[in-house]
C-alpha cells in the first residue's frame, strides 16, 4: 500500500498529468468514450477488481490511461474531497453535506453508484481444524474473550493470531464498527498483527497454522486469476457474453471459514455459510458491505467514461470473476462451485 500524505499524493498526480497529458476536454457524444489520462484511488482490498477493470478498459479504449493509487479508504476519501483525484472506490458514500461541499467548493457534480456487494472473509491455515465460527465467536475473538484455539476446537492451547491488512483499511473499519466498543481499535487488542496489504495476509495464513486472516473475498476468487492468463481478446469475448452462467470458484490454498448468525429473524439457525455469491445475495453470509464507485469527473473526460464502463455489463462481469457479488446481477445465473 502507498502511504502517501495528501501533499505527496497531489505531487504524484501532477507528475502523472505532466507525463501523460491532461484528460481531454473535447466534447464527447452520448455513447462514446473519452481519451486522456487520470488517477483512481482505491482501498487495497479492491485492488484485484480495479486492476482488471483498468486493463480491460485501456485495451478497449487504447487512447485512455488510468493510474491507480492503493491507499487507505480514509486517504482516498480525503483526496476526493480535496479535489486531488476525481474517482475513488470506497465502501462509504459521500454524505449530503460532502456532496454539497464538492459542488460549492469545486463546482463538482458527484456521481456515486454501488458497483458490488463484498464479503469480509475469515481464513485459516489448511492444518487448522476450525471450519466455522458464529458471529458471537468472531466478536469474542476480536474483543479478546476467545484468545486460544482450544476454546474453539481441539486441544491446541496456542494463542490465536488475528492478521489484517492495515489499521486504516476499509475491512478493519468494517469489523471495528460491527464488533468493537466505540473508540476501541482492532490493532489495540492482544495478538493482532497488521500487514502491508491483503496479499501479505494471505501469505501469512498459508504458512502459519495459528493465524486467522481478515480479507476481502475478492482476493480469494480463482476465476480472475485464471482469466488473466487468457489472451485479452478471448477475455473480452467472455466478458461480453451475456448468456453464460456466472461461476464463483474460491481458492483451496487456505480454509475459508463458514460463518453462522443465529438470530430471531432466521429462527436462531446455527447453519454456517461460506462467502459464495449466492449467500452474499441472500444475506445468509452475514459479513457483507457495499462497494461504491464515486466520481466527480465532468462529462467528456476519461474518468467519466471509466465510471460508465465499470457500471456497465462488462464492468460488472469483471467484478463477478473476483468472487464478490456485482450489484447489477440477476441471481438466476449464479451457481456455486468449489475448487478441489
Amino acid at each position: 500500500m502507498h502511504n502517501f500524505s495528501l501533499s505527496k499524493i497531489s505531487a504524484a498526480i501532477l507528475l502523472v498529468a505532466a507525463s501523460l497529458g491532461i484528460a481531454s476536454c473535447t466534447q464527447v457524444k452520448r455513447g462514446e468514450y473519452a481519451a486522456g489520462s487520470a488517477t483512481v484511488f482505491c482501498d487495497d482490498g479492491f485492488k484485484n477488481i480495479l486492476e482488471e477493470e483498468i486493463e480491460v478498459f485501456e485495451y478497449t479504449y487504447p487512447e485512455s490511461s488510468l493510474i491507480p493509487f492503493y491507499v487507505s479508504e480514509g486517504e482516498a476519501m480525503d483526496s476526493l474531497l480535496a479535489d486531488a483525484t476525481q474517482a475513488i472506490i470506497s465502501t462509504r458514500e459521500l454524505s449530503k453535506e460532502q456532496v454539497e461541499y464538492m459542488k460549492s467548493k469545486f463546482k463538482r457534480v458527484v456521481r456515486q453508484q454501488c458497483i458490488a456487494v463484498d464479503a469480509v472473509a475469515l481464513i485459516t491455515n489448511k492444518k487448522n481444524p476450525v471450519q466455522a465460527l458464529s458471529m458471537q465467536e468472531v466478536s469474542d475473538i476480536l474483543n479478546g474473550k476467545i484468545s486460544k484455539w482450544n476454546q474453539l476446537a481441539g486441544n491446541d492451547t496456542t494463542a490465536i493470531k488475528v492478521v489484517f491488512d492495515n489499521a486504516e483499511s476499509s475491512t478493519v473499519t468494517y469489523l471495528k464498527e460491527k464488533f468493537l466498543p466505540e473508540g476501541k481499535k482492532i490493532s489495540e487488542s492482544a495478538n493482532t498483527f497488521a500487514q502491508k496489504n491483503n496479499a501479505e495476509v494471505f501469505d501469512v495464513v498459508k504458512t502459519d497454522p495459528d493465524a486467522i486472516g481478515v480479507i476481502s473475498v475478492s482476493w480469494l476468487g480463482d476465476d480472475l486469476s485464471v482469466a488473466k492468463k487468457v489472451p485479452m481478446d478471448q477475455r473480452m469475448a467472455d466478458y461480453q457474453n451475456q448468456n453464460d452462467t456466472v461461476t464463483s470458484n474460491l481458492t483451496s490454498e487456505v480454509t475459508i471459514l463458514k460463518i453462522s448468525n443465529p438470530t430471531e429473524k432466521n429462527d436462531f439457525s446455527p447453519v454456517a455459510y461460506k462467502p459464495y455469491q449466492a449467500y452474499i445475495y441472500s444475506g445468509e453470509y452475514p459479513l457483507v458491505r457495499k462497494v461504491y464507485m464515486i466520481s466527480t469527473a465532468s462529462n467528456s473526460t476519461v474518468l467519466h467514461s471509466f465510471y460508465v464502463f465499470v457500471t456497465s455489463f462488462v464492468g460488472q462481469k469483471i467484478i463477478s470473476k473476483t468472487g464478490i457479488l456485482p450489484f447489477h446481477m440477476n441471481p438466476r445465473v449464479v451457481e456455486l462451485t468449489t475448487r478441489k
